[in-house]
């Protein structure tokens, strides 16, 4: 460690994840006759709880001096000024805190997430001054962040619901010309709560066709003739349970990533969980393999952004991604959204806006001008 640490501003998502909680610095032992430094660590990558031990030497205890804490991330440098991380970009190094020198430990983070920061490295020192500390060796490298390995998580089962690209309790609507491929399904609402698709009936009036439901697909709604009614009573029920399933995962390997704000993360598999809205602001890439499941549980609203894009790659299917939402979707102009959504309430895709996926909503679903694709088997 010299003064060449430096490094350029990461996203601040990742200076929140890695604020400190001091619990002072208390004399705990007989000081050491050299400085030894040292980390204890209890928990996974995905909910970890980090402390640095500092051993003063013999010569410095008590005497007034400074402590730091450096965090290195391919080749980047924080260092926590106390209040929180802060970018080092040359000049004097920032203090953690100033004291009398005492052994000590100081909690890093509690329960965090540092899944997104495999391969840092967390640095503990102190000097009488910031040249004591680097001529005289007074500091270590004392954890670095190991890979997450999520445990295996099983695919939300749709049941019938997964024969519908629409699906929906209370109304469904288009401002034409909008584009859907698969079928359309509304229960226990009647086709009159079906509007703007100009729907043709069949001549058994078991289901109808519209211009802007492509592919085959059929639109399907309670007032048909049987066996329509039951069979979408069925897919209501399927897709109300697939809620509750979906909501109920415990045990998250991610816990309030972001704090909610998921814009620019790229995002391993596993199950993630907010006790709040989500927006998406900027665009998000889903990586994993084809058998990769993603859940994402969140007890507000979930909001993408205008023209911003989830991609996904290594192979990572729609089918096996699944946004559990207690609140409304809202998907923005020309905005393009992969997955399953499984809504409590509505569903809306603004004008322009495109998604490879499933629309599953408890109330309404609403589209303008937009496009929705099935997700291939």
């Amino acid at each position: 460690m010299n003064r060449a640490w430096r490094y350029q501003k990461l996203h601040t998502y990742i200076m929140a994840l890695l604020m400190f909680v001091a619990t002072g610095y208390g004399a705990t032992s007989l000081a050491a006759a050299l400085p030894s430094f040292s980390a204890t660590a209890s928990g996974t990558t995905n909910s970890l709880t980090l402390a640095a031990t500092y051993n003063i030497a013999d010569a410095d205890v008590g005497r007034n001096g400074n402590i730091y804490l450096g965090f290195n991330f391919q080749q980047q440098w924080y260092f926590n000024n106390g209040p929180g991380w802060v970018p080092f970009i040359g000049g004097i190094v920032p203090i953690y805190a100033t004291a009398p020198l005492a052994n000590g430990t100081v909690v890093v983070v509690r329960n965090a997430d540092l899944s997104s920061l495999a391969g840092g490295q967390l640095y503990a020192g102190y000097g009488l001054t910031e040249s004591d500390m680097l001529a005289n060796g007074k500091y270590g490298m004392v954890y670095t962040v190991v890979t997450a390995t999520p445990a295996t998580l099983a695919p939300v089962l749709l049941g019938t619901s997964g024969n519908f690209v629409i699906l929906a309790k209370t109304g469904i609507s288009t401002v034409p010309t909008s584009a859907v491929t698969g079928n359309i399904g509304l229960s226990p609402a009647a086709a009159s709560f079906i509007t703007g698709f100009a729907l043709t009936a069949d001549p058994t009036n078991v289901s109808s066709t519209s211009t802007q439901v492509v592919g085959g697909g059929k639109v399907y709604a309670a007032n048909y003739v049987a066996p329509t009614p039951t069979n979408l009573t069925t897919a209501v029920l399927d897709m109300q349970a697939a809620y509750t399933d979906a909501a109920g995962r415990p045990t998250p390997d991610h816990l309030n990533l972001g704090s909610g704000n998921i814009g620019g993360l790229s995002l391993a598999p596993g199950l993630y969980s907010w006790g709040s809205t989500v927006s998406i602001p900027s665009n998000v890439t889903i990586s994993g393999g084809p058998n990769a499941v993603w859940i994402f549980q969140m007890s507000g609203d979930l909001i993408m952004s205008s023209a911003t894009r989830i991609t996904l790659s290594g192979g990572a299917q729609a089918k096996n991604i699944f946004w559990q939402v207690a609140g409304q979707t809202t998907i923005g102009t020309t905005a393009h959204f992969e997955g399953i959504i499984l809504s409590q309430t509505a569903i809306t895709l603004q004008t322009g806006a495109t998604m490879n996926g499933r629309a599953l909503a408890q109330s309404m679903v609403a589209l303008d001008s937009a496009t929705i694709t099935q997700p291939a088997p």
